[in-house]
């Protein structure tokens, strides 16, 4: 899936042709050792990142390591034999077993699992393909217990994985049980609309589902319809627990797949007795550790797994830097931890500081979530069950109201407490808050590490945290049994338990790899110089050249290049006994002239590292003046060329003849190019240049008279190019005749350039004939000569390649070859105006909003070391746009706005931003760390001033019009009253996110635009604003925003109301119209608070909305009304199963498809008694579905249009972009044993 991104290749090998030099390869690197962890990762063979994760939960499970250990050779075979046709060899196991060996003890920084998957039968194909984890965790499972049959390791799944559930159903009348159990290896738990682990646990396990009513259970013992009832336990549970969170889900209403990023909690120790059939054992039986959590980031069609893992045997090295600034913990204060755990002595304390000790129960649990920070359901439902029932079971102490609203505690159990409570209030809660706060140090602390492929780095437990939620989160969860406890031996010791054949195999892998590195070091640390002696050479023809044999003028030194240069210097004089005088030490090169002396070095205080000295270097030794008497040229600046020389031949007479001679003559780089009739003795001509490979007629360019002083260098010749001089009256004719040069294209070595330039040329597009060394520039320069455009085009212009979509990429830099540029034969390239960027400049594209098509990005050349905010200012200047509201995102791998780049002051260079990066312009200044800027909007659900306005009259005020959503949002409304979501700009709120959502409202009412009179934040319910349109119902008075998750760009309205609201924690708000009978509207909207304690059921809800209209249940009908798609539907009860041996469909639950119900849904209510029919739309639904008719059809033709035109205009160079393709299935292929 991600191509050749994680591919790691240890081998180098270093090429130095040249005369004199020999082919030097340096042998292939050995892994890297351990980092500080001392824990080894697992290298990514493309796409096994999801393998990679498994692998290291297993590894990390003792249990599972050491059993599989125990499997000796007698009863796996030998790997040896494995290719042996007659040979039962278990080769899976065996390669397990010899990847956990390496993970456990070999030296290196990652393993691979190269041997591991040849053995599954993966195809490199395989490989590089993405799979699901939680599919291959199944099917890894069943390949081993295959790949063990016959041994004694038979039952290693079952014994350490295996569980059972029960399901029962009981009759109401008989009270038959029907029973049936079901073995499971990992438990699959929902996301959607649960709020953590042990919410969906108990909605397993602990609700019952009734039959009743038009719902009944057809019992085979009474042999009728009846009454009952049906739950599941866990009957069986293994030592280690596996669960699998459904995050991916199918919209039915868009017909899509999506990634379910709701905040999803789970503990690190849970306590699973109030879910299992039989809880007669202590709680100790039932409580289970988390120890690894494997995580998806990415969507739903593609991402990137990683893993948390607690070390059990710590056998790595955590050293995780704490914060400083945190608080001691008071060790007086952990004795109160029992305390804290006792929901008595919390719920008593919180009641003895009411008044007559009384308070309704909904506030009790608020005020037991505002005193310790934490909900009931989060930290004590598990195990003492809903808030209410826990009140039941403890009369003698607390006294429920009648209709359970209210609650008091008892006169005798206040004066027996009241005491003690007043005593260790104040320290009960500190304790709590010192507890949230504690550190993760000391011997005992878990260890836990993030492994990340080959990357292995510590974490603190309280960072598992941060994976309850968003694109990067939990996906499979791995508890162990508490009660499971490891001997003292197998701490911090990676040999426990480890077969002798395998420690034996590692131990000399790792002598083996010691004497890898350390010949490694000792080659990457020297180099091999050639030396070449001075007395040895003569200047002749421009360059040097050995006088009598290139072996005799050479000698090779291998070096260490941590020495300095007057140690290089001490050595040669000590080889060279014969040298007198001075020496110099210069870096030569060969050229096809000769040897050329380049630079001298200097500095005996410095390291050949430091000076640069490369393996392989040339170094000319000499007294740094001359050579034979003879003064020698230094320098790049005069480096010689060899040029072939062509000019008319002359006979005897001096006359010319029609023959071509040529000839190779040498020439410094910075002589004037007129030294050519010089050295040639020619009084006068013309020069004609040619710089490509291929010569012909079309290729010879002619120099002008003044150009004849510029210098070899400035007219771009290099060493091959030609030269020729032709008399003054010498025409072009002369090269026809000899037909020794015509002009070919390779049909495989060109490029395809389009003119983009604005400027109109008689051909749209050329072929340009060039090779991988060919410079960008000179291609240029051709494209525009074939192109006959303007030659002032030359001096501001660039080329830039096109994509397979048609677009434009970055410009490439004139000074690169097609092979410095990433270019292939045959690519597109776009003459367009403007130069490429210098070596020192960014090009970037950029775009107004998180919205970007293809295409609409604009574009900006600055320089690399640009701070964010001069960016941001050039950025806005190009559109047009002032202010400071605005920041700067990067664009992410998925195409999607990123994370915000909040350091303003920091160089885009600092921050990894590359030529070619997209940046998004987002509207809204960024807040200060751990603040939010919220925009506040007024919400006016009834149209405006509905029912405030007999509470306002006596103010005559009104809301200001300066911005105003008079959206119509949902166009097609069910009702006029309701046709227009209208939303009014109040302002920006910056508010710190430990602040609660009362806090907010308070500060919204303060804003100078909301004109109102509200007389408390209790007649405010807020919203947040997704698509125009009031969202998620935020009901909690007394949470913290953090606590909502809301992120940095989350809207909020507000919507007044005629009286104060306390939402419970199961009621939910709905918006509900009666269907006016004759005709196709509905009246005002009313809302309905519909508790849904007792579950999701459409007969709940029918139940509810009769009681509103006062009508009988059986006559009347709803739907729920989908906006976005002018559409109704039905809201139905009847799910009854018709035959008997299916099992009984679960009933109804309305947060699920397809209905998504959820607060502020709309749900029309039809009385039967005065109209019968199945239509529940409206004139305005019509009408909005042909409009959307209409726009879907106008945005097909559109892209059909689009891709016609972009087919003719880039055809023959680009390919379509390909669909992605089907899923392929995942499967491990086992021998047969017998």
């Amino acid at each position: 899936m991600f191509g050749d991104l994680f591919e790691e290749d240890y081998s180098s090998v270093s090429n130095n042709n040249g005369k004199g030099k020999r082919l030097k390869t340096k042998a292939l690197e050995p892994p890297a050792p351990r980092e500080f962890t001392n824990l080894s990762g697992i290298r990514n063979q493309g796409g096994t990142c999801y393998l990679n994760s498994l692998l290291q939960t297993l590894h990390f499970t003792p249990e599972f390591r050491e059993a599989l250990f125990s499997l000796g050779l007698e009863e796996l075979g030998s790997l040896e034999d494995k290719d042996k046709p007659d040979a039962k060899v278990r080769i899976i196991p065996l390669q397990l077993q010899r990847l956990f060996a390496q993970l456990l003890l070999l030296d290196q920084e990652a393993a691979s699992t190269a041997d591991l998957t040849d053995s599954f039968g993966w195809t490199s194909d395989e490989e590089m393909r993405q799979h699901d984890v939680q599919e291959l965790n199944r099917i890894l499972f069943s390949a081993l217990e295959t790949s063990l049959v016959g041994t004694s390791g038979h039952d290693l799944i079952n014994r350490l994985y295996h569980g059972t559930i029960v399901n029962q159903i009981v009759c109401k009348e008989c009270k038959n049980v029907s029973e049936k159990q079901e073995d499971f290896l990992d438990l699959t738990v929902a996301v959607k609309n649960v709020s953590g682990l042990e919410d969906a646990l108990w909605n397993m396990y602990v609700e019952e589902e009734v039959f009743d009513c038009d719902n009944l259970y057809h019992c085979g013992n009474c042999g009728r319809l009846v009454k009952a009832s049906k739950s599941a336990k866990l009957r069986k549970l293994p030592p280690f627990l596996t669960i699998s969170l459904l995050r991916f889900n199918f919209d039915f209403v868009k017909c899509e797949r999506y990634k379910e990023t709701s905040c999803y909690t789970f503990p690190l120790r849970i306590n699973l007795k109030p879910f299992c059939e039989q809880s007669e054992l202590d709680d100790l039986e039932y409580m289970y550790d988390l120890f690894s959590v494997i995580i998806h980031k990415g969507g739903c069609y593609g991402g990137h797994y990683h893993v948390y893992i607690k070390d059990v045997d710590h056998l790595g090295n955590w050293q995780f830097q704490e914060d400083k600034s945190k608080p001691d913990v008071n060790l007086e204060d952990i004795q109160n931890k029992e305390e804290i755990d006792d929901p008595l002595m919390i719920l008593k304390a919180i009641l003895l500081q009411e008044e007559s000790n009384l308070i309704p129960v909904d506030q009790l649990g608020q005020k037991l979530l505002k005193k310790i920070g934490i909900s009931w359901n989060k930290k004590y439902r598990k195990q003492y069950g809903p808030l209410r029932k826990f009140l039941q079971l403890h009369s003698q102490i607390f006294m429920l109201s009648s209709d359970e609203s209210t609650v008091r505690l008892l006169k005798d159990s206040s004066l027996q407490v009241e005491s003690d409570i007043q005593r260790n209030d104040q320290q009960l809660f500190k304790t709590f808050t010192s507890e949230s706060l504690k550190l993760n140090d000391g011997p005992s602390c878990p260890h836990w590490f993030d492994i990340n492929d080959s990357r292995v780095q510590p974490i603190n437990e309280k960072d598992i945290e941060q994976q309850f939620q968003g694109k990067e989160s939990a996906y499979m969860l791995f508890y162990r049994k508490s009660q499971l406890q490891r001997p003292p031996e197998a701490r911090a010791n990676p040999r426990y338990k480890v077969p002798c054949h395998l420690l034996s195999e590692m131990d000399a892998a790792n002598i083996e790899l010691q004497m890898k590195r350390a010949e490694c070091d000792s080659t990457n640390n020297t180099v091999e110089l050639h030396l070449h002696l001075g007395p040895h050479y003569r200047f002749f023809n421009g360059a040097l050249h050995p006088v009598v044999s290139q072996t005799e003028s050479m000698w090779d030194l291998t070096f260490d290049k941590r020495k300095t240069l007057g140690d290089l210097r001490q050595s040669i004089f000590q080889l060279l006994e014969f040298w007198e005088g001075d020496m110099v030490l210069s870096v030569a090169k060969f050229v096809p002239a000769g040897l050329h002396v380049c630079q001298t070095l200097n500095g005996d205080d410095l390291t050949l590292c430091e000076i640069e000295i490369a393996d392989g270097e040339d170094i000319f030794v000499w007294n740094g003046v001359e050579i034979g008497g003879i003064q020698i040229p230094t320098g790049s600046d005069c480096e010689p060329l060899l040029l072939n020389v062509l000019h008319v031949a002359t006979s005897s007479e001096g006359e010319e003849c029609q023959q071509l001679i040529e000839s190779s003559h040498v020439f410094p780089s910075n002589a004037e190019i007129g030294s050519v009739f010089t050295a040639l003795a020619i009084p006068e001509g013309v020069i004609l240049i040619n710089n490509t490979e291929s010569r012909g007629e079309e290729n010879w360019t002619t120099i002008p008279k003044e150009d004849l002083k510029k210098t070899f260098r400035e007219q771009g010749l290099r060493n091959g190019s030609s030269v020729l001089i032709q008399g003054s009256n010498d025409g072009n004719s002369l090269l026809t005749k000899q037909g020794k040069w015509i002009n070919t294209v390779n049909e495989i070595n060109w490029l395809q350039v389009k003119n983009l330039s604005q400027l109109e040329s008689e051909e749209e597009q050329v072929k340009i004939s060039a090779t991988l060394n060919t410079v960008v520039f000179d291609i240029r320069i051709k494209a525009i000569k074939e192109l006959k455009l303007l030659k002032e085009l030359a001096e501001n212009s660039c080329l830039r390649p096109i994509d397979r979509n048609g677009k434009l990429l970055c410009p490439v830099p004139d000074r690169c070859t097609l092979k410095e540029a990433g270019l292939k034969m045959g690519s597109s390239l776009g003459l367009c105006p403007g130069k490429a960027p210098t070596s020192s400049q960014l090009f970037l594209f950029f775009a107004l909003g998180s919205d970007v098509h293809p295409g609409t990005e604009m574009e900006i050349i600055v320089e690399e070391t640009i701070s964010v905010r001069d960016c941001l200012k050039i950025m806005l200047d190009k559109c047009g746009l002032t202010g400071d509201t605005w920041h700067l995102r990067k664009m992410d791998w998925c195409f999607e706005a990123g994370e915000p780049l909040c350091e303003e002051d920091a160089k885009l260079k600092e921050l990894m931003i590359c030529s070619g990066d997209t940046l998004l312009l987002i509207e809204g200044k960024l807040p200060p760390l751990g603040f939010l800027t919220v925009p506040i909007w007024w919400y006016q659900p009834r149209g405006p001033l509905h029912h405030w306005k007999d509470h306002q009259d006596q103010t005559n005020c009104t809301l200001s019009q300066g911005s105003v959503w008079k959206a119509s949002s949902t166009p097609g409304a069910p009702s006029d009253a309701h046709a227009e979501v209208s939303l009014w700009y109040l302002g920006d709120l910056e508010i710190s996110e430990d602040a609660t959502l009362g806090e907010l409202k308070s500060q919204a009412m303060t804003l100078p635009s909301l004109e109102f009179s509200i007389p408390s934040p209790a007649f405010l319910r807020a919203w947040t604003v997704e698509s125009k349109r009031p969202g998620r119902l935020l009901r909690v008075h007394q949470q913290q925003l953090k606590e909502y998750k809301l992120g940095k760009r989350t809207e909020i309205c507000l919507e007044p109301l005629q009286k104060e609201e306390n939402l419970g924690p199961w009621d939910v708000l709905l918006r509900t119209q009666m269907r006016l009978p004759g005709e196709r509207a509905y009246g005002p909207p009313v809302d309905v608070l519909w508790d849904t304690a007792r579950g999701w059921t459409a007969s709940s809800l029918r139940q509810r909305v009769a009681d509103v209209y006062s009508l009988p249940v059986e006559k009347i009908e709803i739907a729920k009304y989908f906006p976005e798609k002018f559409a109704w539907l039905p809201v139905s009860s009847w799910n009854q199963q018709t035959t008997k041996r299916k099992k009984k469909k679960k009933q109804d639950n309305l947060q699920g498809a397809p209905y998504y119900l959820k607060d502020g849904d709309t749900i029309g209510v039809k009385n039967l008694l005065v109209e019968d029919n199945d239509d529940f739309g409206t004139v305005q639904d019509d009408i909005g579905r042909e409009k959307q008719k209409e726009l879907a059809l106008g945005k097909r033709k559109s892209r059909e249009a689009l891709r016609a035109q972009s087919s003719d205009v880039f055809s023959g160079a680009e390919t379509p972009a390909r669909a992605r393709g089907p899923e392929a299935s995942l499967s491990i292929h086992v021998r047969s044993f017998r």
